[in-house]
Formats: C-alpha cells, sequence, structure tokens
C-alpha cells in the first residue's frame, strides 16, 4: 500500500506558523509603538498646553475680581444698589446713632443748658431729663441717642443715604486709587464718610423737642468709618491695577485656557480639567473672602462696630459672591456637557437612556395621530446644524445676560437641554 505524502502535510503547518508568527511580531510591533513615548513635538505642544490651561486658572480669580473692581468704580448706579440696603441694616443704624450722638454730646454744654431755663422751669427741666435716666448727662445722651436713632430708621435718612452715596461714588473711587478729595476720604488707613448732613438732621430734631441749646451746637465734620485696614496703602494700589484690568483680564484668562485645550491631543480631557479648574479657582476665592472677613473683622479697633464693619463688608462683597458662585456653576456646567458629549462609557449609558425616552414619547405621540408635517423631515436632514445653533443661541444669550448669577446658569442649561429634547422629538425619519 503506498505511504501518504507526508510533505503535503508539512507546508499548510509551515506556512501556518510563519503567518502566526508573523502575526505576533505586528503585535509586538503596535504595542511597542504604543509604549513608545510620544514624538517631540507632540509632548512640547501637551507642555505648553498644560502650561496654559494652569495659568488661565491662576488669572480666573483675579479676573473675577477685576470684573468686580470695573462694577463698582466705573457704575454708580451698581454701586448704590449695592450700598442702598445698609441704610436700613439695624448694625448700621445703631453704629451711625451711637457716633451721631457720640459728636453731639460732645458739643453740648450741660451748665449752659439749665441756665437757659427759666428758674421755675428747672426742676421741670431736671424731672424730665432724669426719667430717661440715672443722671443729668446719661439722661441727655439717651434724649441725644432717641432722636438720632428716630433720624436714622426713618424714610428720609434711606433716601439721604442713596442720595449721597450716589454724589460721593466718584470721591469713593478717588479715595480707592489714592486722592484725598470729597465727602469719602483715607484718613489713617480707613475710608470714612462724613455724617455732618445726619448730624445737622439731628439737631433740628432736638431743638423741634424743646433742647434749645442744640442751636448752638456748632458743623460738626464726624467720621464714620466704611473700611478700615493697616495694608490699605497697598489695597489702593491693587484696586488701582485691578480698575485698569477691566474686562480685559477675565477674557485674557478664558483664552488662555481655550489656547491650552486646543494643544492638548486630549482636548475634551482638557476642557473638562479647565472648566474644573476655573470651578475651583473661584471657590477657592470664595473662600478666600470668608477668611478674609474674619480676619479684617478681628483687626478692627475697639472703637469701631464690628456688627456695622460686618455689615459693609458684607454688602460690598455681594456682587463678588455672586460672580463667584456664577463661575463656580458654570464651570461646572461645561465640564458635564463636555462630558456628557464624550466616548466614555458612563456618558453613552446617559445618552441612550436619553434617546430612549425621547424615542418612547415620539412614538406615544405617533400612537395618539401627532405628526410634526415637514418640520420633522427638516429637522432630521439639519440635525447638527440645529444642535449647533441652540448651542450657539445658548452661549449668546448668557454672554448678553446683565450679570448673569448661578441660577440663570442653571436656567440656561436647562432651557437648552429642554431645546436639545425637542429638536429630537421632531427629528424624525422622514417617511419613505
Amino acid at each position: 500500500m503506498p505511504q501518504p505524502d507526508q510533505s503535503r502535510d508539512d507546508h499548510p503547518q509551515d506556512g501556518g506558523q510563519e503567518e502566526l508568527a508573523a502575526l505576533r511580531a505586528r503585535v509586538l510591533a503596535l504595542e511597542a509603538a504604543a509604549a513608545a513615548p510620544p514624538p517631540r513635538r507632540h509632548r512640547t505642544r501637551s507642555l505648553l498646553g498644560a502650561v496654559l490651561i494652569v495659568l488661565g486658572c491662576v488669572l480666573a480669580p483675579l479676573g473675577i475680581l477685576a470684573s468686580w473692581t470695573s462694577d463698582i468704580a466705573g457704575d454708580t448706579d451698581r454701586y448704590v444698589t449695592t450700598v442702598a440696603p445698609l441704610a436700613s441694616d439695624p448694625d448700621v443704624q445703631a453704629a451711625v446713632a451711637n457716633r451721631v450722638t457720640g459728636a453731639v454730646m460732645e458739643h453740648i454744654d450741660l451748665p449752659a443748658l439749665l441756665e437757659d431755663a427759666a428758674p421755675g422751669q428747672r426742676p421741670l427741666l431736671e424731672k424730665a431729663l432724669g426719667r430717661l435716666g440715672g443722671s443729668l448727662e446719661g439722661a441727655l445722651s439717651s434724649f441725644v441717642r432717641e432722636k438720632a436713632q428716630e433720624v436714622v430708621a426713618s424714610d428720609a435718612f434711606g433716601t439721604v443715604w442713596t442720595d449721597a452715596n450716589r454724589a460721593i461714588h466718584t470721591s469713593l473711587v478717588r479715595a480707592l486709587t489714592g486722592s484725598e478729595e470729597g465727602a469719602v476720604r483715607i484718613k489713617n488707613d480707613s475710608v470714612t464718610l462724613d455724617l455732618a448732613p445726619v448730624i445737622e438732621q439731628v439737631k433740628q430734631r432736638l431743638v423741634q423737642s424743646g433742647l434749645g441749646a442744640a442751636k448752638k451746637i456748632p458743623e460738626i465734620p464726624t467720621d464714620f468709618t466704611l473700611l478700615q485696614s493697616e495694608d490699605i496703602g497697598r489695597a489702593r494700589t491693587g484696586f488701582r491695577l485691578l480698575q485698569l484690568a477691566g474686562a480685559w483680564l477675565p477674557v485674557l484668562a478664558v483664552l488662555l485656557a481655550a489656547g491650552g485645550v486646543l494643544l492638548r491631543a486630549r482636548w475634551r480631557r482638557a476642557l473638562i480639567a479647565a472648566a474644573l479648574g476655573f470651578a475651583a479657582a473661584a471657590l477657592l476665592l470664595g473662600t478666600a473672602l470668608t477668611v478674609f472677613r474674619t480676619v479684617y473683622l478681628n483687626a478692627l479697633p475697639d472703637t469701631v462696630s464690628q456688627a456695622a464693619a460686618g455689615s459693609v463688608y458684607d454688602a460690598m462683597v455681594h456682587l463678588l459672591r455672586l460672580a463667584v458662585r456664577t463661575v463656580a456653576v458654570l464651570g461646572v456646567v461645561v465640564a458635564l456637557a463636555t462630558w456628557l458629549t464624550g466616548p466614555g462609557r458612563g456618558a453613552g449609558a446617559v445618552r441612550a437612556v436619553w434617546h430612549s425616552g425621547i424615542t418612547a414619547t415620539r412614538g406615544t405621540a405617533d400612537r395618539l395621530g401627532l405628526r410634526t408635517g415637514p418640520v420633522g423631515p427638516f429637522v432630521h436632514r439639519h440635525r447638527t446644524a440645529t444642535t449647533w445653533t441652540l448651542v450657539a443661541a445658548a452661549v449668546v444669550a448668557y454672554a448678553v445676560w446683565p450679570h448673569p448669577t448661578g441660577w440663570v446658569v442653571v436656567g440656561f442649561a436647562l432651557a437648552l437641554l429642554l431645546a436639545l429634547a425637542v429638536a429630537q422629538f421632531l427629528a424624525e425619519e422622514p417617511e419613505a
């Protein structure tokens, strides 16, 4: 019996082994290429991109400060709106009343007050004043404080406060930028406000209440401390620099971060990192404001009301805190939107749930006989353009919104989601 030719069986095995070896070699080459460091050009671009993103995040808090400074220095209405609530703040009212009372009492001559009264009226005057305190001076001080409190608690004081702050806005800017002119001035490392108009109203009330000696009180230039710090000279320099930076510094921060994202190979991850970096930088600024508030109040002398100083500080940085929250929320929204549109497994699962919900809703509408007419096929053909148009509209609306807040950012994000959902609902397949 003839033996089978073994050479025919050996050749297929040899060929298979060669193909397997070639495949292994190719896999090893691919693994080596993947493990090899990227070209120097790509590494340089990535490093430069990372540096730009970090610089943008570092400049973000300064950009927020510059924007706030520009608002306070350049917008009188904005400033008046900021300080107007202080007129009705109980702590500020109490501090102003105490300061006015002390200034008035320094210029009231008690012996002259009793001498002006007729001998028969002096016992009645002493009795009336005695009801207000244990001593004549204490009673008179309480009486003056009562009239001062009436003035600062009246609607007229609110009007005077608002009008005065509107008139002295330029003086405040001069004070914070180094000038010594105006009703607001920097003296002994303090930003002070002259209370002479308030004292004049208190004098009138005292005279109307029968205290004729108040007519002899001269015009008293009395200061009320708005801000005080040993480092206010350096603060003025920083304020001036931020005022000059204005709106350019936040724009520069965004441009640096955007340039860094474009230079990175994995731009989506870079954008998420930049957005979260901006949010973290804003929150860091918010934390610094809170810490500085405590340090600032603890450094005030005993002659300054800490409660009133805290109210003034909170009013002045209110807009700054709103900006901090806005940037933080915006950064989180941008990072979340970037992640949801990415190729990740989690993002894909979220998009699948989103699509399933809209598809189910559209199917229910079809069963109910609701039709989109020519709108559906049109949106389907231009789905990409429609999506980007909606995104661009949201961005433009946010950019032109005057002083957006964190809630405005959330509102725009939800409105955009709703618009995208409607667009996807309309983008049904055209009938064959």
